[in-house]
């Protein structure tokens, strides 16, 4: 069975998987791009937080965080999303990769609205929608990641820092890394008029 090596192997790997077939607008359904999503798995995977972990994916989208949590050794992911589309999608992608020889730890898929979410883990990764087209849904995800599991690795934009800093405090929780990125955001609907257009984008490491 083949291993991920290296932050650059996992990131080849993820930039090979299938995306959104048909993107929703509502939900902010944007590509993760695979260099960043890499380099926040190598760096959880660094600071024990990924191998033999139970981890949850939500707003799983097309699964490249929880797939890239698998193939670094996380004992299970369940991914999370109200789309079947991108559920879909993410079921494809992790066969795809067993398909290439590489062993992977249980995948769950769970069809549902985070809101009805009633599971437990070891660590969170999520992509949540920024809450450009509905007000704090970022939030919304942060606050049931944060009852699901005691560490959660989250990305939000990098503006909305000193507003999770405060709401942190307010739920006794750390925030112990942020790492800063341009985030691309790939032309995906026909109102877009650039290729790409980045934006600053912060993941944020959260412990309870």
């Amino acid at each position: 069975m083949k291993q991920i090596a290296s932050k650059s192997r996992l990131a080849i790997v993820l930039s090979s998987l299938e995306g959104f077939s048909e993107p929703k607008v509502g939900q902010e359904q944007y590509l993760m791009d695979s260099e960043i999503a890499a380099f926040v798995l190598w760096n959880a995977y660094l600071l024990g937080n990924i191998k033999g972990k139970a981890i949850a994916d939500l707003g799983c989208g097309t699964g490249m965080l929880g797939i890239g949590a698998l193939l670094l050794g996380a004992k299970r992911v369940i991914f999370v999303d109200f789309d079947e589309n991108a559920l879909k999608a993410a079921k494809n992608n992790i066969s795809k990769v067993k398909s290439e020889g590489y062993k992977l730890g249980k995948a769950k898929l769970v069809c549902k609205d985070i809101g009805k979410l009633e599971i437990k883990a070891d660590v969170v990764l999520q992509n949540p929608p920024f809450g450009t087209k509905i007000k704090h849904s970022d939030v919304f995800f942060l606050e049931k990641a944060l009852q699901i599991a005691p560490v959660v690795y989250s990305f939000h934009k990098s503006e909305t820092k000193a507003f999770l800093q405060r709401f942190s405090a307010r739920k006794n929780t750390k925030i112990t890394h942020i790492w800063d990125f341009k985030f691309p955001l790939k032309a995906s609907f026909s109102f877009h008029r650039r290729q790409i257009h980045r934006i600053n984008v912060s993941c944020l490491r959260f412990e309870k």
